[in-house]
């Protein structure tokens, strides 16, 4: 943050790790209703068929994606126009969190599917839009060289989050053979309760951010002057990106392989259950597996951001997704998904924290939020695009396998566009 004369007021240790622990209390959205555990409820005890519950789900994800793309910018714009970002998180993180406890009444029954789509796709949009205030305090909060580490180290307290949510998730609930709070296994409400969970746990983790954490100083403008001038801002920041070209060919990179990340996630979960046959508690298992990994992933490759850039720390993970992801998709043993799923997390992380700190480095001046804005536009532009084609070619071709090969496409040619990209804090080519 910076005084009245502009100089740089360091934050207090407390005030960085509240702003990590929005990782660690946002993460479980993703881990558990996203990938490993609602996704996979909703194509086997929903849909009732692993292959129609794919394509389905493809489509919910497709529709939150293009909400998200849409929005994203002009939030950002009129968040730069306002001053502060609390506000907007107190918004959308309480979006996600009604989003994931109405999951609860989401029934197993082919009735239910509008309902389940469309609280996953209101919470998706609420989790989205949160994501990109909280990215763009980071550069207000610690200076340019602590970028790396602490995205890295927010990415793996993300992880960890996950995996501590998983870990109850599962003993407490899913595989419990006396389920607490009494839940009813034989209407899943010992798994449907994964939505509440969520909820509840966003909800108490997610405080020491809006404690602890400091915030820009408020703005005399009314709502309807921030709108009016978020629309203007955003309009500038179109036509000037033509005089950031380099900030734009990471954007449109960072757009292809983050679009291949989220499609992994998406239908990881559903994956395993209908290609492998794994039964949700072990899929579970899985989701932690990978969650140990991706942490340890995203911590280690924090200081390397750091020490190398990030541009080098993405190139390195995304030649990693490449071969892991291929692995994944090509073995028929379980047990050799089992080994390439696991290493594949190692990767996930450190492709996602060196790009936020990769952004945060990128971003004129004055125009961060704004950017990260962009940013989640670039993140989400084509986010429909990687699970509608999931869907498609899954409907089309009858199988799973081929539906998620989709997502080498998307790294392969982020990698290519990122190789064209200027990291001029760190003079890479």
């Amino acid at each position: 943050m910076t005084d009245a004369n502009g100089e740089r007021v360091r934050t207090s240790k407390k005030g960085m790790w509240g702003w990590a622990l929005y990782d660690w209390a946002n993460s479980p959205y993703t881990t558990i209703i996203i990938t490993f555990v609602f996704g996979t409820y909703f194509a086997k005890g929903i849909v009732g068929d692993e292959v129609r519950g794919q394509e389905l789900w493809g489509y919910a994800a497709s529709i939150a994606g293009l909400i998200i793309a849409i929005g994203s910018p002009l939030l950002g714009a009129i968040a730069d126009a306002g001053g502060p970002r609390k506000p907007w998180l107190a918004v959308f993180s309480g979006l996600c969190i009604v989003g994931s406890g109405m999951l609860w009444y989401a029934e197993p029954d082919p009735s239910f599917v509008h309902w389940a789509m469309f609280w996953v796709i209101l919470s998706t949009v609420g989790f989205e839009f949160g994501i990109v205030f909280n990215n763009a305090m980071l550069p207000d909060l610690v200076a340019e060289e602590r970028l790396g580490r602490w995205s890295g180290w927010a990415w793996g307290l993300g992880y960890l989050g996950g995996l501590t949510a998983m870990i109850i998730a599962l003993f407490a609930f899913v595989q419990a053979e006396t389920p607490m709070l009494g839940l009813d296994k034989e209407s899943l409400e010992h798994i449907r309760i994964v939505g509440p969970l969520v909820a509840v746990w966003f909800l108490a983790f997610v405080w020491p951010m809006f404690m602890w954490t400091p915030d820009r100083a408020k703005s005399s403008a009314s709502l309807g002057e921030k709108v009016s001038s978020g629309f203007s801002q955003l309009g500038r920041t179109l036509k000037s990106l033509k005089d950031h070209r380099n900030v734009l060919k990471f954007l449109i990179a960072r757009m292809i392989y983050a679009d291949g990340l989220a499609t992994m996630f998406a239908f990881g979960g559903i994956y395993a259950a209908g290609t492998f046959g794994m039964e949700l508690s072990e899929v579970i298992t899985f989701g932690i597996i990978l969650n140990v990994t991706a942490g340890i992933g995203a911590i280690c490759f924090a200081w390397i951001d750091d020490w190398i850039g990030s541009k080098p720390t993405i190139i390195i993970s995304l030649v990693g997704l490449i071969i892991t992801a291929f692995g994944v998709i090509i073995v028929e043993d379980i047990s050799w998904f089992w080994v390439w799923g696991s290493l594949l997390g190692i990767f996930v992380g450190p492709s996602q924290a060196a790009s936020r700190s990769l952004m945060a480095r990128l971003a004129p001046e004055g125009q961060t939020t704004e950017f990260f804005g962009l940013y989640a536009l670039t993140g989400k532009a084509t986010a429909f695009l990687g699970p509608f084609l999931v869907a498609v070619v899954t409907a089309g071709m009858s199988s799973q396998r081929w539906g998620l090969a989709v997502v080498l496409v998307f790294f392969v040619i982020g990698l290519g566009l990122l190789l064209t990209v200027h990291d001029p804090k760190r003079d890479v080519a």
